[in-house]
């Protein structure tokens, strides 16, 4: 296998100057077993390379193969391996054991396979190596489908930005003092606790009681497309009741079947609790949901306040006791920003996510007037959706059909969350992104301080 050849016998780095490929971008569910096994080959010394792209394969053998060299090298790669979770697992490896530089990079554009379907997919191309070099290169596309645009640029990061070598783990809480993010219940039910408008109807009509163990339940899909889906909600429901409704019991009892017949253990020990979502973090009070997946063309993540009545589903976050102001600060462009340049994705649309995205997201410390200025504009975006009463979220947030007063209103958000943060860069993700970093890398003190040197001594003449 490629993978496993020593190409230092095949090439000697000595006659080699450039490196350039454009290896298979498998992703790791996608992976055969000889591909697998070819991963945990070259990253049996990384914990969790085992979840990388295939392609990640490819810069560590190269690294690896330029030691002691000044030998470029450029591979054109998936998105994938500048965001989300791939980052910390791949580029920690690169710059902590290799202290690998990048030199230039081309972020994230759409590239047509010439091959029978003509699949397409979300690249980069990033051209690197052992030494630096003084002109770094970032090409940019305003629009993914078109030509870039050469910047030059001090520094290029994992996240192919102009900012400070920093990656972003998986962490457990946020960086700020902001409200904890956490994922919706998940049924794990075969879907026998999951009911459409015309089955909840015909289960009220068969057991009248059921209706008041019936609640609106929400995934991404029906929050921001307004369709309705109900769910049996039998949290704190007395056992009595539950017998009497015998319809109920029958859906119960499928739940139980199905998770005994799973292959799961924690599944099949979830079956003594047949009568329950598999997993239950629903809010007591009322929260923001956040959508977990949300497509790549919205400029805003659609983000809205939802009654301790309505159950979120694990395709949603839920954020209990969220203030207008963290309702402002998250659907404002320079989280959105952030998003862009460090979310994971299914296919091209955003994967959000509460380790990476949030808990590292670094909130503006934002004083009395400032904070004030951004909950009224945050209430002026939740006034502008409401005159729109038959729209949905992803009829009001679509590019081609975002209302003008919401398009206005979120344009008087973002400018007081800029002044929040003393912001004053440019109006582009790159700029936007910058600048996180630089706050991020001040709030978790992640580099080294680095001390003043002190002041030669001077000799004194005799006078």
């Amino acid at each position: 296998n490629a993978l496993r050849q020593d190409w230092k016998e095949i090439l000697p780095p000595a006659q080699c100057s450039y490196v350039l490929g454009n290896p298979p971008f498998v992703g790791h569910h996608l992976q055969t077993k000889e591909q697998k096994a070819d991963q945990m080959e070259v990253f049996k010394n990384v914990q969790a390379g085992g979840v990388l792209d295939f392609v990640c394969n490819w810069y560590l053998v190269a690294a690896e193969y330029i030691r002691g060299t000044k030998i470029t090298v450029s591979f054109v790669s998936t998105s994938s391996i500048s965001q989300g979770e791939q980052v910390c697992i791949l580029w920690n490896e690169l710059f902590g054991r290799y202290h690998l530089k990048i030199h230039f990079a081309h972020r994230s554009f759409d590239w047509e396979s010439e091959a029978r379907g003509k699949a397409a997919v979300h690249c980069v191309i990033i051209g690197f190596g052992l030494h630096d070099v003084a002109d770094k290169l970032i090409y940019e596309y305003d629009d993914i489908k078109g030509e870039p645009h050469m910047v030059k640029v001090s520094n290029i990061n994992p996240y192919l930005v102009n900012a400070l070598n920093i990656v972003l783990a998986n962490k457990s809480v946020p960086i700020c003092k902001v409200p904890e993010m956490v994922y919706g219940s998940k049924p794990t039910d075969g879907g026998f606790l999951l009911l459409s408008e015309e089955e909840k109807g015909s289960l009220i009509r068969a057991e009248p009681e059921s209706a008041n163990w019936i609640k609106l339940f929400l995934n991404a899909d029906e929050f921001l497309n307004n369709t309705k889906r109900y769910c049996i909600w039998l949290v704190d429901c007395p056992p009595q009741i539950l017998r009497s409704m015998p319809e109920v019991l029958k859906r119960v009892e499928a739940v139980k079947a199905m998770r005994l017949a799973s292959t799961k253990v924690p599944t099949r020990e979830m079956a003594s609790f047949s009568s329950l979502f598999a997993e239950i973090r629903q809010p007591k009070s009322n929260y923001l949901l956040v959508p977990a997946h949300t497509s790549e063309n919205r400029f805003y993540i659609p983000f809205g306040y939802m009654s301790s009545d309505v159950i979120c589903g694990n395709a949603n976050f839920t954020m209990p006791n969220a203030s207008l102001f963290h309702f402002g600060v998250l659907t404002s462009a320079i989280h959105m920003a952030w998003v862009r340049a460090i979310c994971g994705r299914l296919k091209s649309d955003f994967r959000y996510s509460a380790g990476i995205v949030y808990n590292n997201f670094p909130w503006p410390d934002a004083n009395a007037a400032q904070t004030t200025k951004i909950e009224s504009a945050a209430l002026a975006v939740l006034d502008a959706r409401a005159v729109h009463t038959n729209a949905s979220l992803a009829d009001l947030y679509d590019p081609l059909t975002m209302p003008a007063n919401l398009l206005k209103a979120h344009q008087t958000l973002d400018k007081a969350v800029d002044a929040a943060y003393g912001y004053k860069g440019a109006a582009t993700d790159a700029a936007r992104v910058a600048f996180l970093f630089e706050r991020y890398q001040a709030l978790t003190s992640l580099l080294p301080v680095v001390t003043a040197k002190k002041p030669k001594k001077r000799l004194l003449k005799n006078v």
